[in-house]
């Protein structure tokens, strides 16, 4: 450590560092950190997995408050609990340079969550946050999505295995009516369900500058494909859509199938495990003859028994 300390200090070109895994722990980061405060070049730095605990967090919050040049942190699973994630959003009221912050994995709780939201209200540098596991529930979530009606630098936002509930799925659809910066959501595992579902579709409507949306995994059921597919008739910006293991079944993939037929800006869209069978995959088929915006299509584990062919030859189908 001792050695790397000294190379910080004295190097003017180094722009990006990747110390994952290293087993830093608070003691170790502290060290690094005091050589960070004399490198005016770095503007990447990957600190996954290294164990700096809550006073970890609160050694790297205190830097992030002086620090005027890094501009992506990653410093996931390195359990900061709820106390770390206070002090690591207190200090994005402050910094004004950061932009990308991934926080994955680091047991922050709802009261975490409402702290990061507050920090979003004020913050105007910062574009892409990763908050997946990180245990939020319905109070963070909401909180949250607030937070998203009146930030205006966020494009990407990452809230997958929070367990939002169908209630924080409404709250962040309310969002997406009114946000008018986020291009990208990420809402995977989260149990939404197929009212959920809905609410998310119809805000899709409304919205016009979301283009990717990850709803892997949350049980959104045929009716909540059926609405997403009446938006994918209306929706001009989506570009990608990940739906994969819904239980959305034949009707939901026929009514997807049928607004491809009218959508002309997806370029991606993941149905994978669905139980979608011959009858979706008959209706896909016939789609795939008439769309030709759609380059990657992924059907696998959907009991379909026929190979799946399209008039677009740039089209990847994965089944």
């Amino acid at each position: 450590m001792n050695e790397l300390v000294k190379i910080l200090c004295k190097n003017s070109i180094l722009t990006s560092f990747n110390l994952k895994f290293y087993q830093l722990r608070p003691e170790g980061l502290k060290t690094l950190l005091e050589a960070l405060y004399k490198n005016s070049a770095l503007n990447y730095l990957d600190l996954c997995n290294n164990q700096i605990g809550i006073e970890g967090g609160k050694v790297l919050a205190k830097f992030l408050c002086k620090n005027t040049t890094l501009t992506s942190l990653y410093i996931k699973s390195n359990n900061l609990g709820l106390d770390g994630g206070k002090v690591l959003a207190d200090a994005l009221c402050k910094n004004t340079t950061l932009k990308e912050l991934d926080l994955r994995d680091n047991e922050l709780g709802s009261e975490g969550g409402k702290a990061l939201a507050n920090a979003l209200c004020e913050n105007a540098s910062l574009t892409l946050l990763d908050l997946e596991y990180n245990e939020l529930g319905l109070e963070g979530g909401k909180a949250l999505a607030e937070a998203l009606c009146k930030n205006v630098t966020l494009t990407s936002l990452s809230l997958a295995s929070n367990n939002l509930g169908l209630e924080g799925g409404n709250a962040l659809a309310d969002a997406l009516c009114k946000n008018i910066t986020l291009a990208s959501l990420n809402l995977e595992h989260n149990n939404l369900g197929s009212e959920g579902g809905k609410k998310l579709a119809d805000a899709l409507c409304k919205n016009s500058t979301l283009k990717y949306l990850n709803l892997n995994h949350n049980n959104l059921k045929s009716e909540g494909g059926k609405a997403l597919a009446d938006t994918l008739c209306k929706n001009t910006t989506l570009k990608n859509l990940e739906l994969g293991v819904n239980f959305l079944g034949p009707e939901g993939g026929k009514a997807l199938a049928d607004s491809l037929c009218k959508n002309n800006t997806l370029a991606s869209l993941n149905i994978q495990s669905n139980y979608l069978g011959p009858e979706g995959g008959k209706k896909l088929s016939y789609s795939l003859c008439k769309n030709t915006m759609l380059t990657f299509l992924n059907i696998q584990h959907n009991k379909i028994n026929f190979k799946l062919r399209s008039n677009n030859q740039c089209i990847e189908i994965l089944q």
